[in-house]
């Protein structure tokens, strides 16, 4: 079995880790009341997605 001849210094390690990290989350701006929304999903303040009501809209 193969076996490293030298440890792997942090900056190595850490060089080919930077692309391990999670995408950001997208956020949409929503077509009827314009509050921000995460895409394919209903609108938590008004309940509504694809044009149609889903959801009971938000209190307040």
């Amino acid at each position: 079995m193969a076996v490293p001849k030298r440890r792997t210094s942090k900056r190595k390690k850490r060089a080919r880790n930077t692309h391990k990290k999670a995408p950001a989350i997208a956020i949409q701006v929503c077509p009827r009341c314009q509050a921000p929304k995460r895409p394919h999903r209903v609108c938590g303040e008004c309940g509504y997605y694809a044009g149609k009501q889903r959801v009971a809209a938000r209190e307040g």
